[in-house]
């Protein structure tokens, strides 16, 4: 964090100092901000968030004992620290991040991009700060940090040398994006796609468009939006651009768009396209397994050449680029056996898309095999999206469909409604299970897709099987 007094601390969280020692309202603190006190270096400020499964408060000596100099809390605790006593701990860090943000901007050429979407924001963060990275200092978000909490809490590492800041803006209810952008109202809004993920928590699609659209109204004035224009929920938050006095600008894979992918080629080792933008023309070979990771990727070129960058050079690092992240269509195995863990997250639009991209990558005489659990936060629309991708995958002709837990026994049961046969498509009640069928079942030549949201743990049943079949 920058370097800020207690004084200012206290002022920015609405709080109440309360000093510790040889602290006065001037000390200047300059550690790392976090609520996890695991994480605390000396200089640090811990924020004492209540959780669902236990409380901050309760590690606020620990966090001291690991070098926290300052704690935010919501009521006074028995520690020797400074403590600024607030109302609302989380209300607090967002608060405090807002105040920082401001103060760099103010002084600085800090240039803000917010990407939102139902799928692809953690790809496409990825993407675009390997390219802004060798611009200048380019902060973003460890791992999925794009909540309440983990949004501000990247925001609160920008320093006065910060180029270019990337957030990622999540939402699982609608006005959760709109309260996240505002705290630093992007230069940049990338919204990459509407889709069916949480679903539950917003009550539709419709709403959940809605939900996205908040990223383009919350642009500072005279911002752009980024849209894919493939995507027509996407392309009609133009007119909220409109509304707003931002420019737009478009990707995707038609001739209108600014910045535009044709040619577009999947392969066992990665995806490949042609990428134009104006009169400039490259082939990009990206090592990310996935067609859908091509608009990913156009999105962060359309960022970044908007913000200076050549296309030459954002290929160059596109192409450095291993994989997306950890569970994230990461290749592991070996080139026997092939498997794809793709099993952080999940919904209706990227199941599909992963499934496909699996039957894409498999050679004649090798075999597909899906391994399935469920998507989470769809509500109402659970069953009904369930039985969609055990169709799916049927009608794509996966060799061998193994569905895992009973939140997903319904992708199982369409699996065999659609036609499979021969015991085509099997189910397991755990993981375990699953995997000592897996371990016996798989041979070589096998093509294996590892695919659930975060919820179903398969994620660590895909690194088991790589292990095994590396």
């Amino acid at each position: 964090m920058i370097a800020l007094t207690l004084a200012q601390i206290s002022d920015a969280t609405a709080g109440r100092l309360l000093l510790h020692g040889a602290d006065t309202p001037d000390t200047e603190i300059t550690g790392t901000v976090d609520t996890d006190s695991r994480n605390m270096a000396p200089g640090s400020v811990f924020v004492a968030k209540p959780g669902e499964a236990t409380d901050g408060h309760l590690f606020v000596a620990g966090a001291v004992d690991a070098g926290a100099v300052l704690a935010i809390v919501e009521h006074e605790v028995d520690a020797p620290v400074s403590q600024i006593v607030v109302a609302d701990a989380v209300q607090a860090l967002a608060d405090l991040a807002r105040v920082v943000v401001a103060r760099v901007r103010a002084r600085g050429r800090l240039q803000i991009v917010g990407i939102t979407g139902s799928n692809g924001k953690t790809t496409t963060k990825n993407l675009l700060a390997r390219i802004l990275q060798d611009e200048g200092e380019t902060i973003s978000p460890i791992a999925s940090y794009n909540n309440e909490v983990g949004a501000p809490l990247t925001m609160l590492r920008v320093t006065d040398d910060t180029r270019y800041l990337v957030s990622e803006f999540g939402a699982s209810a609608p006005g959760a994006i709109a309260r996240l952008a505002g705290l630093v109202r992007p230069d940049f809004g990338v919204v990459l796609m509407v889709g069916m993920a949480h679903a539950g928590g917003f009550g539709g699609i419709e709403a959940t468009q809605k939900a996205k659209a908040e990223l383009v109204q919350a642009l500072r004035p005279g911002g752009t939006a980024v849209l894919n224009a493939d995507d027509s929920r996407v392309a009609a938050m133009a007119d909220v651009a409109a509304a707003q006095d931002a420019a737009v600008r478009w990707f995707g894979t038609g001739p209108s768009a600014d910045v535009r992918a044709t040619d577009i080629e999947v392969h066992s080792s990665g995806t490949s396209c042609t990428v134009t933008v104006g009169d400039d023309s490259r082939r990009l070979d990206l090592r990310v397994l996935g067609a859908h990771h091509v608009m990913n990727a156009l999105a962060a070129i359309a960022t970044a050449t908007a913000l200076g960058v050549s296309l030459a050079a954002c290929v160059e690092r596109l192409q450095t680029v291993q994989i997306a992240e950890r569970w994230r269509m990461q290749p592991l195995g070996s080139d026997r056996v092939r498997i794809i863990n793709d099993a952080y997250n999940a919904s209706p639009d990227s199941m599909a898309a992963a499934l496909r991209t699996l039957a894409q990558i498999t050679a004649p005489g090798e075999r597909t095999v899906a391994v399935l659990g469920a998507m989470s936060e769809l509500g109402e629309y659970a069953g009904e999206e369930h039985d969609r991708i055990g169709e799916l995958a049927v009608r794509l002709r996966i060799q061998r469909i193994v569905v895992v837990g009973d939140a997903a026994r319904r992708l199982y049961l369409a699996a065999v409604a659609e036609g499979s046969w021969d015991s085509e498509a099997v189910f397991f009640a755990t993981a375990d299970e699953a995997y000592d069928y897996l371990v016996g079942e798989l041979r070589d030549g096998d093509r294996v897709l590892v695919k659930s949201s975060n919820s179903a743990g398969l994620r660590f049943l895909g690194d088991r099987l790589g292990e095994s079949f590396s």
